[in-house]
């Protein structure tokens, strides 16, 4: 019997009051390292050193800002003065970091300039920021070229109001001085000074101060003056003007004034320096604190010459500083190395994190391993795992605390270890109390308790089965199909169509300490060699997968439809099921592609329950025809999918390391059983929608941010390749015009896509009582007004508390007694694991990926450009799927490459051609969509690994994607 909802939502209340919704009884090194709410007490040698350090740092100078209380962030969040957002540190750059915009999605992503303005928050983190003042926005060059040459596409800034005018070029001006005269003066005084202002006096001031044009005067005078009689003399000019002077003294560049600057800082006070963290800069480009900036690849507004500080918001994008830290989603714990501090301080050691997104932290020397400070070269390959405790402001480097040596840097299990202590990924086994909730301990011991076919709909004697890859263990899903004489209710002979979904929720009840356990860890995490499972064995592998040949239980949806695949009858239900056979993708794929060939049981997997190989080829072959009709009409009606490719490696049985790679290919098998969990989940959607109105939990995806998904099909069309973006469909059919058997027509629709897809937001799970608009719960991919997910309960949470919500929508149970609130917690949370499960399954393939290039590479593979920087350019490896940054500094080139700014940037590489005995100059050209070749090699940083362009043939002609795509048609 399901526990009472009231049971549930106290326990549920009480997790929330405790701020905490892990299960009970964590171990104190994990609750250490995960734990999310305060500082950790400070680390330190005894009482004495501590207090040292306390009063060392309220006497040093800040490096950051001190927090806003929280009462000053509540009122400035309600007056509109401050913006909360998910900050997201740019992983190749960590001085960039972003929040999203709240004005929406036709607005630029609010920018965070520097580690100063992060002001000690971590990627993930929830984080209150203030705007910047207008002079710290960033100038968005395409842009403004376009509103200084009068051809911005819009009438009407940001704010509503009309575009401000471009200024008046500078060859208008009236300047009567000679070229060789104009050659040496400031750059702003051939800009600003007319003939007509340097004929009259400036005059002389009580308190010598003196307007930015009348000093621009003086300097101009006094430069004529010098050119007439050279002395050195300079007794008779006051020296509070000689001073000024010298600061205004500003080097002409060759370029244009709209040029890069390629030194100095913000005037805002932004620290864009990888050197010194947190030091503020100047308007002359000294820093505060005496180290040398580097100026990153953003102009400043205050950087810009007078005449465009008129420039329009919507060619500028916004700077923000964070002032709070609403909640720290990051849980600081970060994989890295020991090093010496650069000082030679033995009291601390430096650990340097393996993602360059977390901060440095000090280590208190009575943490390291005996001997680290007489011999640190002995420890350099090892990687350990280390938490920020605190991070006060008047430091510059962050507190650690070291937990453990995980291994030797580059060993598989090492490295993934500390990739699921980094992500917070519960690996722990499951508590007796958890295992305790279960109503038996070994799967032998349990059948299926009589009462249950007293009210459940029984499918044993139908030909069900499962199609699932080869390797997997966790079947949660079942197909059936079978003929019937009525489908309408008016004679027409139509089909019955059932899918059978493990029926979770009756093991894991409502507040049950192993609901508690399935809630904290909220899906399954996939990494390439193993699972780390959010349920036991006993029910992934046993009770809850619907394994052949064994009773299971199954909630169900079943329809009635005809071959056109109308649906006529629609049935949801409490089942029991006798799955028949496991088809592996290959052998229902097999099915369909050789619908005419009588396969012997020895092509075929094991057949159960009285069934024919014919009957199951029969129904694979009935369900792909049903399918194949109702993913076509999906499609025509707006829904869109964007098929990023994914690896799959073949493992060393002894060694465990990669030895092969292929990229999986979907076929009409995947597509089988993808259509019909999306009917289920579409189905489930509408009727917890309809019962639970306030408090269903459903699964939404916004819409593209508009104006990145603008400037993204700008470019493309730029670059040759259309694609109407207006709605979900119109970018489905533009993406079919470019599909074929052809490689590079495939390569083509591959770059589109991942273009595309940096416009996209995340799907989102989310109780329907939290949104105001009920057009906001659409699916913007799957163009449908209801979604939510049903068909994985094994591996997802909420696919759990989607089957307690249908239970009770069909009196099976009583009601889920939760608040809005408590449902949107639960959303949010599961959203979170669902984020981080992805990024760990990402960050094991890419490790194993650099450990496969490192034993069977280098590899060269042909490549597409699909971004460039100032020294750097992105390329998509066609045959992986992989993107890649290559770096100039790591090319044989004779000279520094050329940056062309522009709508669609470009890099002029000039190769050193000597080392192969000739002298001929060969330049190259890399822009967007450019076909090159790339050789993949390994790092000498274990599972890293580098994309270095190869050198073209003198005389080569390298052509672009959209030209070669043109040569074949």
């Amino acid at each position: 019997m399901a526990t009472t909802p009231n049971k549930h939502a106290q326990a549920l209340r009480k997790s929330n009051k405790n701020g905490s919704f892990g299960a009970a009884g964590h171990q104190q090194f994990l609750s250490n390292l995960h734990g999310m709410q305060g500082n950790a007490p400070l680390l330190s040698n005894g009482n004495n050193q501590q207090r040292n350090i306390q009063q060392n740092q309220k006497t040093r100078k800040p490096f950051f800002m001190p927090y806003m209380s929280l009462d000053a962030v509540n009122r400035g969040l309600a007056n509109g003065d401050l913006i909360k957002g998910v900050l997201r540190v740019n992983q190749r750059n960590y001085e960039e970091s972003f929040v999203d915009n709240p004005m929406g999605d036709e607005q630029q992503d609010i920018l965070i300039l520097g580690v100063h303005d992060r002001n000690r928050a971590l990627h993930g983190d929830v984080v209150v920021v203030r705007i910047k003042d207008r002079n710290c926005w960033v100038v968005r060059d395409a842009l403004h070229e376009a509103w200084r040459s009068g051809n911005l596409k819009a009438r009407v800034d940001d704010n509503g109001k009309p575009l401000t005018i471009p200024p008046i070029k500078r060859s208008d001006y009236e300047i009567e001085l000679s070229a060789a005269e104009l050659l040496d003066l400031p750059t702003c005084v051939d800009k600003c000074i007319s003939s007509e202002k340097l004929k009259e006096d400036v005059p002389v001031t009580k308190n010598r101060r003196y307007s930015r044009e009348q000093m621009l005067c003086i300097a101009a005078k006094l430069e004529l003056e010098r050119r007439k009689r050279v002395t050195d003399d300079n007794s008779g000019i006051d020296p509070v003007i000689l001073s000024t002077i010298s600061k205004l003294a500003i080097v002409k560049r060759i370029d244009s004034p709209t040029s890069l600057p390629h030194s100095g800082a913000s005037a805002c006070g932004t620290s864009i320096s990888s050197l010194g963290v947190g030091a503020t800069t100047r308007r002359n480009g000294t820093s505060t604190n005496g180290s040398v900036q580097r100026r990153s690849n953003y102009r400043i507004l205050s950087d810009m010459p007078d005449e465009d500080w008129g420039i329009p918001d919507m060619c500028l994008q916004k700077t923000a500083e964070v002032v709070f830290i609403s909640e720290q989603k990051n849980c600081r714990a970060a994989v890295g190395m020991l090093k010496m501090m650069a000082d030679g301080n033995r009291n601390w050691a430096l650990f340097s994190p393996g993602d360059s997104r977390m901060p440095r932290m000090m280590i208190p020397a009575e943490q390291t391993p005996a001997s680290f400070f007489d011999r640190p070269q002995d420890f350099a390959k090892f990687i350990y795992v280390a938490r920020m405790v605190e991070w006060q402001a008047t430091a510059q480097f962050a507190r650690g605390k070291l937990y453990k040596s995980l291994g030797m840097a580059g060993d598989i299990e090492a490295e993934t270890e500390g990739l699921l202590l980094a992500n917070d990924v519960d690996t722990r086994e499951f508590s007796q109390a958890a295992l305790s909730s279960l109503p038996i301990t070994e799967a032998v011991e349990w059948k299926i308790d009589e009462k249950e076919f007293k009210y459940r709909k029984d499918f044993r004697d139908e030909t069900v089965f499962t199609i699932d890859p080869s390797t997997a263990r966790d079947l949660d899903d079942a197909l059936h199909i079978k003929p019937i004489s009525d489908c309408d209710g008016v004679g027409n002979p139509g089909w019955e169509i059932g899918v059978h979904i493990a029926d979770v929720s009756h093991f894991v009840q409502f507040g049950t300490e192993l609901d508690h356990w399935a809630f904290s860890r909220g899906t399954s995490v996939y990494l390439v060699h193993k699972v780390i499972p959010m349920l036991p064995q006993i029910l992934c592998e046993e009770l809850c997968s619907l394994n052949p040949d064994v009773d299971r239980l199954t909630f169900s949806v079943v329809w009635k439809v005809n071959d056109q695949g109308e649906i006529f009858d629609e049935w949801f239900g409490r089942t029991i099921i006798r799955s028949c056979c496991k088809l592996s993708y290959e052998y229902a794929q097999d099915f369909i592609a050789n619908p005419e060939k009588d396969f012997i049981p020895s092509e075929l997997p094991k057949i159960f329950n009285g069934k024919k190989s014919d009957e199951v080829k029969e129904a694979v072959l009935r369900l792909h025809k049903i399918a194949f009709i109702l993913r076509k009409k999906r499609f025509e009606n707006g829904s869109l999918y964007l098929d990023v490719p994914k690896l799959s490696f073949t493992l060393d049985e002894t060694s465990g390391m990669p030895n092969g790679l292929s990229v999986g290919e979907r076929k009409e098998a995947n597509f089988l059983v993808e259509e019909f969990m999306l009917l289920a989940n579409i189905a489930v959607a509408r009727k917890i929608e309809s019962a639970f109105p306030k408090t269903a939990l459903l699964r939404r995806h916004p819409p593209p941010k508009i104006k990145m998904l603008r400037d993204i099909l700008e470019k493309c069309e730029k670059v040759g390749f259309a694609v109407d973006g207006s709605s979900s469909a119109t970018i489905s059919s533009s993406l079919q015009k470019y599909e074929g058997d052809n490689e590079l027509k495939r390569t083509v629709v591959q770059m589109l896509t991942h273009l595309l897809m940096k416009s996209m937001q995340l799907a989102l799970y989310f109780c329907v009582g939290s949104l105001k608009n009920r057009a906001d719960y659409a699916h913007y991919a799957l163009s449908v007004p209801f979604y939510t997910h049903f068909t994985s309960p094994i591996r997802r949470y909420p696919d759990i508390m989607v089957h307690r919500f249908l239970s009770a929508a069909l009196g099976y149970s009583p009601a889920p007694g939760l608040t809005v609130k408590e449902v949107e917690t639960i959303a949010s949370h599961c959203n979170d694991r669902k984020l981080t499960a992805r990024t760990v399954s990402e960050a094991s393939d890419d490790m194993f990926f650099g450990v496969f290039i490192k034993e069977c590479g280098p590899l060269t593979e042909r490549a597409v450009v699909i971004q460039v920087l100032d020294a750097s350019f992105d390329v998509l490896v066609v045959k992986y799927g992989v993107v890649k940054r290559v770096y100039t500094s790591r090319l044989r080139l004779a000279r520094e490459p050329r940056f062309v700014e522009g709508p669609c940037p470009s890099l002029l590489l000039y190769w050193d051609s000597t080392c192969d005995g000739s002298n001929a100059a060969i330049e190259q050209v890399i822009s967007m969509c450019t076909v090159v070749e790339v050789v993949l090699s390994a790092l000498p940083e274990p599972t890293k690994y580098q994309a270095v362009l190869k050198q073209p043939v003198n005389g080569e002609k390298l052509l672009s994607l959209a030209e070669v795509v043109a040569s074949l048609n």
